[in-house]
């Protein structure tokens, strides 16, 4: 398979604060397991583009917009959104580059020039909802993404699976009513942002699992409600929110997921889109916080999507 990582060093310098877990350091905790890994040398890496103003509207009011730009602190200042989301003064182009590396790989990937890709980004975004910031996240990668790839590629169809332990209630909002789009989804229940989970549907399979679920729990999951939700939808285009926060050492949250899952959850994808979207997928990060965990569970990732294993 022929995938690349899209990342900049610019997502290295969005902060909130030395006590906060979305930090700098889980970029580089993904690099060192690459290098461990020797993937480093094996999956091309590009550089993130800042993305278009027009790109993140397609997805974002323009008051969610300035509620980032037009706040952004002097240097060493913050400036809080929320309890748990700030700004410093290089967030807005960090927030930018990560989206901006979503839409950069979804051009590629439909362009034919790679199979799929995976963006190392931050600051995340699967809870920034159409109106507002929250929960770590500027702007919502994800959901711009898929926006670019219905709005302006004319897809008709695509899917957006999501298995970070929080609910993508972001992602939940900008789609709910669009029938285009598949949500495929695990969380913990109830936990962070306790939201309600939604009805299951046809475009909905956002599916809530309890505290001390495991990985046969969650493979059971993608079986018994996932798959056959993507091969009714047949999606032209696979989005990931690629949370690696329901990892079994990471206490953020409490589900007891291990590399293997990943792997196996990722190869379950592609082979979805082997059968319905030319194999096309894009991967973004979202949380991930015991950084040893964080950087195994992306290495996994990324050796399933690139066949490497």
């Amino acid at each position: 398979m022929s995938t690349a990582i899209y990342s900049h060093p610019d997502c290295l310098k969005h902060e909130m604060g030395d006590w906060h877990p979305e930090a700098p350091d889980r970029l580089r905790a993904i690099e060192d397991q690459l290098i461990l890994a020797r993937l480093d040398g094996l999956i091309e890496q590009r550089s993130a583009p800042l993305a278009e103003t027009a790109a993140v509207l397609r997805n974002h009011t323009p008051g969610a917009l300035a509620l980032v730009r037009d706040n952004v602190p002097a240097a060493g200042d913050y400036y809080p959104l929320d309890g748990d989301t700030i700004l410093c003064h290089d967030s807005y182009q960090a927030a930018l580059r990560a989206a901006g590396a979503a839409v950069a790989a979804t051009d590629a990937v439909i362009a034919g020039e790679l199979d799929n890709a995976f963006c190392a980004v931050r600051p995340p975004g699967h809870h920034a909802t159409p109106t507002s910031p929250m929960g770590f996240c500027l702007f919502n990668n994800v959901a711009i993404a898929a926006r670019h790839a219905l709005e302006v590629h004319g897809l008709e169809r695509v899917a957006i699976v999501d298995f970070d332990v929080h609910n993508g209630n972001g992602t939940v909002d900008a789609f709910r009513h669009d029938p285009r789009v598949l949500m495929a989804g695990l969380f913990q229940h109830p936990f962070y942002p306790y939201c309600d989970p939604e009805p299951v549907s046809a475009t909905n399979v956002n599916m809530p699992v309890p505290a001390l679920a495991d990985g046969d729990t969650v493979r059971k999951l993608v079986q018994d409600y996932w798959l056959p939700a993507m091969h009714a939808h047949r999606p032209q285009m696979i989005f990931v929110s690629a949370g690696f926060d329901g990892h079994r050492e990471d206490d953020m949250g409490g589900i007891g997921l291990v590399e293997s899952d990943y792997a196996w959850i990722t190869r379950q994808l592609m082979e979805v889109a082997r059968q319905h979207a030319r194999g096309r997928i894009v991967s973004c990060l979202e949380g991930g916080y015991a950084l040893s965990a964080l950087g195994r569970s992306v290495v996994a990732h990324l050796k399933a999507l690139a066949e490497l294993e």
